[in-house]
């Protein structure tokens, strides 16, 4: 099962190019759904669990992976679907890495990988209401007809079983600074809402003003938009915070784009996505990012942003 997933460096090529791979996957229903290869370390045939009392309800059980400890998530019932009937129905395990922590999500039938790019994922329409589990949609063609993928915002779904604290731990905070921090703006780029508020959450405790994008296509026509009514991009801004993977723009060709124009090539960028950490190093070098953290780490959100304020105020 696990010859489904192509090799790493085969995947990170896609990165940096608006492109990604997708593995597809149903939840024992008509419904095609889909999560980030690259998020994506192996599936498996359901292994042997352990119920874990007093676990959260989604959490089916723990599994030993190569002596690890993998929290199994029911990812059916965690966006809200009915519990499947009979033992028939087919069950496979994705093994996940996502904010620095392996799960898995126990799901139906794993189907394939789709490579498309980042244009052609979007947004999930404004009709599903705010209570949804997606982040976007896309469309795939199978003998002749166009099916909908939907887009798992997994972010959201591990928010809900994982207490993720935005509080800032005692000394994190300047006090020579934060006066100064008071009614900044911070633009933040990213297409989980959970995700958003965990950052607006963090940031706002400083007095900074957040404003927020839903994916990079959004923030660089903002970012554009200012710059054509002649205003002065880092006047507006202390920095601005985006995730990797968003639809019709990824966070690596925001980035690439805000450098390529004269008007706003030295904004202040920050990566903050789940991806891998080592790759994302190298992808910060390629495209030209100032920092990259790893989700979710309200510390150093603030430490960035602190230290972006002092570098403006020695300049």
């Amino acid at each position: 099962m696990s010859g489904v997933l192509n090799s790493v460096d085969q995947r990170t090529n896609l990165v940096g190019e608006n492109r990604l791979e997708l593995l597809l996957f149903s939840l024992n229903s008509r419904q095609i759904f889909a999560i980030n290869v690259f998020k994506v370390k192996e599936v498996l045939k359901v292994p042997v669990m352990t119920k874990m009392p007093g676990s959260h309800h989604n959490i089916t059980g723990v599994a030993s992976l190569r002596g690890e400890s993998v929290p199994v998530i029911d990812l059916r019932s965690s966006i809200g679907f009915p519990p499947v009937r009979g033992e028939e129905q087919e069950q496979n395990l994705i093994i996940t890495e996502y904010n620095r922590s392996t799960q898995g999500f126990l799901v139906g039938q794993v189907r394939n990988i789709v490579n498309t790019a980042w244009t052609e994922i979007q947004p999930p329409p404004k009709t599903t209401g705010r209570s949804n589990y997606l982040t976007a949609i896309t469309h795939i063609e199978e003998e002749g007809q166009s099916h909908i993928v939907e887009i798992i915002d997994v972010e959201k779904v591990l928010a809900e079983i994982i207490d993720y604290d935005v509080s800032i731990s005692e000394g994190i905070l300047d006090e020579d600074l934060a006066s100064q921090m008071i009614g900044r703006n911070v633009l933040i780029v990213d297409d989980s809402s959970t995700a958003r508020n965990q950052v607006k959450g963090t940031l706002s405790q400083l007095g900074l003003n957040i404003i927020e994008c839903n994916d990079g296509l959004e923030a660089l026509n903002l970012l554009k938009s200012w710059c054509d009514e002649g205003k002065d991009i880092y006047s507006e801004l202390l920095l601005m915070i985006t995730d990797a993977e968003m639809p019709e723009m990824d966070g690596y060709k925001l980035t690439y784009e805000v450098r390529n124009d004269p008007r706003m090539k030295n904004l202040y960028i920050t990566l903050n996505t789940s991806l891998s950490g080592n790759f994302n190093e190298a992808m910060v070098e390629k495209v030209g990012c100032d920092r990259f953290i790893s989700k979710f780490q309200p510390d150093l959100l603030v430490q960035v942003a602190q230290d972006r304020l002092r570098d403006l105020l020695s300049g």
